[in-house]
């Protein structure tokens, strides 16, 4: 076994891998560009080397640097996690040259499988089911849209040397394939320094289903069951599951027996995942082949009991499999999220910034698990993906998961950057999801205006409510408890309470035991239905999150103050709470709005980055849907587009400037 291992990656991985290594008695080191300095991942591996500057292409995608940092720290193998070189034959075979041992796939195996091109033409000589397409690279946009033409609309444009739904498009029509083409071969180069692309017919309502495979050097193979991967967004996995609720016995035996026997067929040794399209009626069809650990690889972890990170490391120093296929058994079902640093109600668009608080919910073996590369006080950075954590539950059923699932995701405490917890949150509750109906398309069709916070109602209104008096009712108890108050005696508390939540007025009476909400609507207009809810919480004031029971519901609600208020988030809805007497209430209704100012003639980047071209000119006309500009940020280019017909009065940004969430890039007259 090694003595001393090299994490050639960063953030949750990186920390993910030092777990099991130290859990294992290997000494770890880990490499840092200039961004990450201060990472967690570098304050929990026993020793650290700097490789370069903070943009991946001039640091951990950098393999001479890697190499240099394996021999100054004496390291005897190198875990690459996943991105970066963790599928580039060409540094594991740089690796095996100075003696050094990659732990993942031999070489030959990336080679045949890590190739997305290659991969297909090998499954289908290997009489694999492949989605029709043209399997040759790429060279031009026309030539692009020619065999488009062929294969029929819609397709998908994908980088070859892609993963993690960089440098993909789907293309609907001729001329999203044009552009689709240019965006698709530009990340592929930024994010692999590989431009190629090809083109398959996309399989409309599809859903993403892969299998976990595990190999040894000694002609081993088994699969550990399957992971439905279909809500995404944009190409990129958003929620993940094991197993998946579309399969049955038989469609997951037939599927695990075919990537058993294609990883065999490349000679395959260690951790990979064959991924296939299935459709609604089970059939499925060759996608491609990961040949390295997956992100989403946690939820196989929990409902296996199996350490994926542990048997890559055994297997690459030469160990057998101890694990036989009747020894893999699925118990129980996990949900994994990925909490990204974006805004949701911006169009997911990436957020960066410090992490003034991050606070996970607590950790419980086997049923709830928090991965991630950061800590209170971290810093987001635009040069990398802007994943922040991931959180995974376990559970008998998928609905229980799925219970636990949002109930941690009530308590996950996030502030300093935009988050996605709340769409996450929202997404627990939704009836298709918790169906299982599902499809890639998912949060396209059941989001496709976008994302809001929505305020609550029904039941969960009622909740709030409950919860918004009883916070009131303890501060005024902890106010009269205050000494030295003015006049004899104790300030008396007024009975009756107004409690506002977002644009709806209730009434409510309070005392140390529960809340009773007298009146619901606006004042007197409102019905007389008397709701008696007991409540209990242990909560103090400051505490971001309140924890407690509410009619005899545990939920855990979010607050954070406001002006004369505060404001709630649970399960994807926020609302603004405000407390009062009768007679404040009644003033409170003579106060003014104050209402936004019209931005309707300026174009502003929807999030930080870096401004890669500007389209138009000063005095220049434009068309409503024209675009103006292209933002990158975190591997990811997002097209500005004109909201509506103008002519271009300045221009405020230009190519190679880095600019703030909101700065102007141009003026319309």
């Amino acid at each position: 076994m090694f003595h001393k291992i090299l994490i050639a990656n960063r953030g949750e991985i990186a920390v993910r891998v030092i777990k099991t290594a130290r859990r294992m008695g290997i000494r770890t080191v880990a490499v840092f560009s200039e961004a990450d300095r201060d990472a967690l991942h570098v304050e929990m591996a026993d020793e650290s080397v700097a490789i370069g500057p903070a943009p991946a292409a001039q640091s951990y995608l950098v393999a001479e640097n890697i190499i240099a940092a394996c021999k100054a720290a004496g390291a005897e193998a190198v875990h690459p996690g996943y991105g970066f070189l963790s599928e580039n034959g060409a540094f594991a075979t740089a690796l095996e040259q100075v003696g050094i041992v990659f732990i993942g796939p031999n070489p030959a195996a990336i080679a045949a499988m890590g190739d997305k091109i290659e991969s297909k033409k090998l499954a289908a000589a290997a009489g694999v089911a492949t989605v029709p397409g043209f399997l040759g690279a790429i060279e031009s946009a026309a030539e692009a849209t020619k065999i488009a033409d062929d294969i029929g609309y819609p397709v998908m444009i994908k980088a070859s040397a892609g993963g993690g739904g960089k440098g993909m498009r789907i293309a609907k029509t001729r001329a999203e394939v044009a552009e689709g083409f240019t965006r698709a071969r530009s990340e592929a180069k930024a994010s692999f320094g590989d431009d190629r692309v090809f083109i398959e017919k996309f399989i409309a309502d599809p859903r993403h289903v892969e299998i976990q495979v595990l190999g040894d050097k000694h002609g081993n193979v088994i699969h550990l069951g399957e992971r439905e991967c279909s809500i995404q967004r944009r190409n990129q996995k958003v929620v993940e599951e094991s197993p998946s609720p579309l399969l049955d016995a038989k469609t997951r035996e037939k599927m695990g027996s075919q990537a058993v026997a294609l990883a065999k067929a490349v000679g395959y040794d260690s951790a990979g995942t064959v991924e296939f399209v299935a459709s609604q009626d089970r059939s499925f069809y060759f996608l491609e082949m990961n040949t390295r650990l997956q992100v989403e690889h946690p939820v196989t972890e929990l409902v296996t009991g199996i350490d994926l990170v542990e048997q890559m490391i055994r297997v690459a120093a030469g160990e057998k499999l101890g694990i036989k296929q009747s020894d893999v058994k699925l118990k129980g079902a996990a949900v994994e999220t990925r909490i990204y640093a974006e805004d949701p109600v911006r169009d997911f668009l990436p957020s960066i910034g410090r992490l003034v608080r991050f606070q996970p919910p607590a950790e419980e073996a086997g049923r709830v698990r928090v991965d991630a590369g950061v800590a209170e006080g971290s810093e987001i950075s635009i040069y990398y993906d802007p994943m922040i954590a991931k959180l995974i539950t376990h559970a008998p059923t998928r609905a229980a998961a799925i219970d636990m699932h949002a109930a941690a995701l009530d308590g996950f405490v996030i502030d300093g950057v935009r988050h996605n917890i709340p769409f996450l949150s929202a997404l627990m509750d939704h009836p298709r999801w918790r169906a299982g109906k599902l499809s890639t398309g998912f949060i396209a069709e059941e989001y496709s205006e976008g994302f809001q916070l929505r305020p609550p109602e029904g039941e969960g209104a009622t909740l709030l409510v409950a919860v918004a008096a009883a916070i009131d009712h303890g501060r005024q108890a902890r106010k009269r408890r205050i000494s030295g108050q003015l006049g004899r005696g104790h300030v008396k508390a007024e009975a009756e309470r107004v409690v506002r939540l977002g644009e709806r007025e209730y009434t409510v009476e309070t005392d140390d035991e529960r809340v009773t909400i007298v009146r619901f609507g606006d004042g007197k207009q409102g019905k007389r239905l008397p709701v008696h809810l007991p409540v209990k919480s242990r909560w103090k004031c400051g505490e971001v999150v309140w924890c407690g029971t509410v009619g005899g519901r545990e939920i855990a609600v979010q607050v954070r103050p406001l002006m004369n208020g505060f404001r709630l988030q649970w399960r994807g809805t926020e609302v603004d709470a405000r407390v009062m007497t009768p007679h404040e209430a009644a003033y409170a209704h003579l106060m003014p709005e104050k209402r936004a100012a019209d931005s309707f003639q300026f174009v502003r980047s929807p999030m930080p980055g870096l401004v890669l071209s500007v389209a138009v000119k000063e005095g220049q006309v434009v068309k409503a849907g024209e675009a103006l500009a292209v933002v990158e940020a975190m591997k990811m280019e997002n097209v500005l587009r004109a909201d509506h017909d103008g002519m271009v009065k300045k221009l405020h940004a230009k190519p190679g400037d880095s600019v703030a969430v909101d700065a102007v890039i141009l003026e319309f007259a």
